[in-house]
């Protein structure tokens, strides 16, 4: 049933509501206003109207992938606080088709962004860490996560590790070779909690 159907006030967060469920449906690839507007039963102008332009629509989606984080229930210790605050993020992330693809393709300074980012922030800054520390282990800690969260929605497309070890050659690349057991891309968990660690620990 379209959203004029269901006889549904069209606004900019029934269209971000709408991407989210075509992006879980059909991928990063297919979304567009177009595609949107088709699914609300409502022509791309008015799609338009609410949203603005497709990378404004990416930006809302985005946001509101992150307003999926829970803040409350947190680990009263600042360095567990921001831990967890991440693993929260990686979650969110995974829990739809190219989350972290489109993540990657924004800036959003948006309400949920900003709040979840005001959280990281202010664990880092309470455990100890000084305003330009605080500020550059958030971004290293939330682009590490993006980077392996997308790596790990990309490895369901592929045969994971295959490629790796084809082109690995012990005598071509023998550091590589040697920890060639070690680089399996599906030890997704286990690699995100190690790097994680090396991220937050304090110098």
């Amino acid at each position: 049933m379209t959203n004029r159907q269901a006889g549904g006030r069209l606004d900019p967060g029934t269209v971000t509501r709408a991407a989210l469920d075509l992006l879980d449906e059909k991928g990063l690839d297919a979304l567009s206003t177009r595609a949107v507007a088709d699914r609300l039963g409502v022509r791309m102008n008015t799609v338009l109207w609410h949203v603005k332009t497709k990378a404004r629509m990416l930006e809302l989606m985005a946001d509101a992938v992150l307003g999926e984080i829970p803040l409350d229930g947190l680990p009263a210790a600042p360095d567990e606080r921001a831990r967890e605050l991440l693993r929260r993020y990686r979650r969110a992330l995974l829990a739809h088709r190219d989350g972290a693809a489109l993540v990657v393709g924004t800036y959003a300074a948006e309400p949920h962004t900003l709040r979840f980012a005001d959280a990281l922030v202010g664990a880092l800054l309470e455990g100890g860490r000084d305003e330009r520390e605080a500020a550059w282990t958030s971004w290293t800690a939330v682009y590490f996560t993006l980077g392996l969260a997308q790596e790990e929605q990309a490895a369901g497309h592929r045969a994971p590790g295959a490629a790796l070890a084809d082109a690995v050659s012990k005598t071509a690349h023998p550091a590589l070779h040697r920890v060639l057991g070690h680089l399996a891309p599906e030890a997704f968990d286990e690699r995100f909690e190690h790097g994680l660690t090396a991220v937050l620990a304090r110098r």
